[in-house]
C-alpha cells in the first residue's frame, strides 16, 4: 500500500455559530451549552426546537439539514447530513443518537476505506416518530411518521409508519396503534 505523505486534512471550523447564519430559524429554539454547527447556512430549524448540550450538526457544502417544528434532540447527538437528513415534526430523539448520510465506498482493495469517494443517500424521519438513545441511523434510511426507533438500534432500511423497531440491525417487532398528531403554531 503506497500512501503520500502529503498533507489532505483541511480544518471544518470550530463548530461556532449565530443564528443569522442559518438558512432558516425559527422561534423559540434552545442550544444548550456546547452544541457545534457546521455549515449553517444548509440548515434548517423550524420552531420550538431544544438540541441538547453537546451535540453536533454537521451541516455539509451541499445538501440540506431540515429540523422541523417542536421537534426535541438529546445530549450529544451527531447528525452528519452530507446526503441530507429530514427530521419531521413533533420527534423525539434520545441521548447519543447518530445520523449519518454519506459513507465510503469501498469498492477498490488496492486502497485505504479513507481514500475511496464518497457515497451520499439522505436520510427521511417522519413527524410524530421517537428515536431511542444511543440509536444509529445509517444513509438512505426512512423512518415513517410516528414510528418507534427503540434504545441502541442500528437502522440500516426502511421503517414503516407506526412500527417499532429495535436490535442491531433493527427489526420490526409490532406496530402502533395510529394517532394524529396536534400541531401547535
Amino acid at each position: 500500500m503506497n500512501i503520500s505523505s502529503e498533507k489532505n486534512n483541511d480544518t471544518h471550523g470550530t463548530g461556532l455559530f449565530s443564528l443569522d447564519q442559518f438558512r432558516k430559524i425559527g422561534g423559540n429554539v434552545i442550544f444548550e451549552k456546547g452544541v457545534l454547527v457546521f455549515h449553517p447556512e444548509n440548515i434548517t430549524i423550524g420552531n420550538n426546537v431544544y438540541i441538547g448540550h453537546n451535540t453536533i450538526l454537521k451541516g455539509y457544502y451541499k445538501n440540506e439539514l431540515v429540523i422541523g417544528a417542536h421537534t426535541w434532540i438529546g445530549q450529544g447527538c451527531f447528525f452528519h447530513s452530507a446526503g441530507g437528513i429530514t427530521i419531521g415534526e413533533a420527534v423525539g430523539i434520545g441521548a447519543m443518537v447518530k445520523i449519518i448520510s454519506s459513507r465510503h465506498k469501498m469498492d477498490d482493495l488496492s486502497i485505504p476505506v479513507l481514500f475511496h469517494d464518497i457515497e451520499l443517500k439522505g436520510v427521511s424521519i417522519g413527524s410524530g416518530s421517537d428515536i431511542g438513545i444511543g440509536a444509529i441511523i445509517l444513509p438512505g434510511v426512512d423512518i415513517g411518521e410516528g414510528a418507534v426507533i427503540g434504545a441502541g438500534a442500528v437502522v440500516t432500511g426502511k421503517v414503516p409508519p407506526y412500527a417499532i423497531a429495535a436490535g442491531n440491525p433493527a427489526k420490526i417487532i409490532k406496530y402502533r396503534g395510529s394517532f394524529t398528531i396536534s400541531r401547535r403554531r
